[in-house]
């Protein structure tokens, strides 16, 4: 039966449950003494953070503050208070320095420059999407967003080569941070975490050995709507459990809708909920007052992302088996 509360949870047994799992990945799967996780100030490294001190309790629990210049000032006050309230070791490290040594900042201004003639380099900018999926299947294109100094916007569509440049140059952000994470991780012989749950896990809104990369990744069966409410169960702070999601990787504030799902996450939820479980366009569309024509086009873009995306949770390939090690692979507890 499909309706508004299928995602609905028991919080605490779902807490239990994922507790108990977390526990026994992190000390028995992969022999590690705790955990790390990034705190970015959003709702999904927050309710990863402290469902990790309820399985494994503050003391193994690590957390990193990995600001860079285009982060908002409020995701690390965030991730700070939140470090604080469950009790646990943090360090903030700005890994701004490592992105311009990468090249990072200079390589995708040159790429917007190469669009937008009067964009200079720190004027605020991001990169936004066609539009509601609901109401179009064209072909997704991507613009840039810049705002001069006076205030005004100007968009641009962006050409494939500088939209490829943009992104690859902006994966360094995430792969820096997974780099530090792993230092700290290895210094103190624990696992690492990653953080999607199930709609960026499912589309692929991550960068392969970026945020991608992790030991254990506790909320990847968990809707966006699940994590809220879990978060909130665990004792997340309001502040996190009251702000709207963000990529918090370009100078203006860019929400997931703008740059991927072309949907608010609220109802991509309930619509990929409906297509995971067989739901018919045609009754989805009615409780949620779509035409089957308009479900049936987020059907169809879940699809192709899922097809697109799928080499990033590919393992790398290997041309000939090497079934010496099959014994001794790792596999999820339960």
């Amino acid at each position: 039966m499909f309706d508004q509360d299928v995602l609905k949870l028991d919080l605490e047994a779902k807490a239990q449950e994922l507790s108990d799992k977390l526990r026994s990945a992190v000390l028995e799967t992969l022999k590690r003494r705790g955990l790390v996780v990034a705190v970015s100030g959003g709702i999904d490294s927050a309710c990863v953070a402290a469902l990790a001190v309820r399985a494994l309790g503050p003391r193994r629990v690590f957390g990193l503050l990995l600001p860079e210049r285009d982060s908002a000032g409020e995701s690390t006050l965030f991730g700070r208070k939140l470090c604080e309230r469950l009790g646990i070791e943090f360090q903030l490290i700005d890994v701004a320095p490592l992105l311009e040594a990468s090249g990072c900042y200079r390589v995708r201004d040159a790429a917007v420059a190469s669009v937008d003639k009067g964009f200079r380099p720190g004027m605020p900018w991001k990169i936004v999407s066609t539009g509601n999926r609901l109401d179009s299947d064209a072909v997704n294109v991507f613009s840039v967003i810049v705002q001069r100094p006076d205030g005004t916007e100007v968009k641009t569509r962006l050409t494939p080569k500088a939209y490829l440049e943009i992104v690859a140059a902006t994966n360094f952000k995430q792969r820096t941070r997974k780099m530090v994470e792993y230092f700290h991780a290895d210094r103190l012989i624990y696992a690492c975490s990653g953080t999607p749950n199930r709609l960026e896990y499912d589309q692929g809104f991550f960068v392969k050995l970026g945020d991608g990369a992790a030991d254990v990744k506790p909320i990847a069966g968990l809707y966006k709507t699940q994590v809220y409410a879990l978060a909130k169960h665990l004792g997340v702070i309001g502040e996190i459990l009251e702000r709207e999601p963000t990529t918090d990787t370009f100078s203006l504030a860019q929400s997931q809708e703008d740059f991927y799902f072309a949907l608010p996450w609220r109802t991509l939820d309930l619509v990929l909920w409906a297509k995971n479980h067989g739901v018919p366009a045609a009754e989805c569309g009615q409780v949620l007052g779509f035409t089957a024509v308009q479900v049936q086009r987020v059907y169809d873009d879940v699809d192709q992302k899922r097809r697109t995306t799928a080499y990033l949770h590919a393992p790398p390939l290997l041309l000939e088996e090497v079934r010496e090690l099959a014994p001794f692979a790792c596999r999820a507890p339960g």
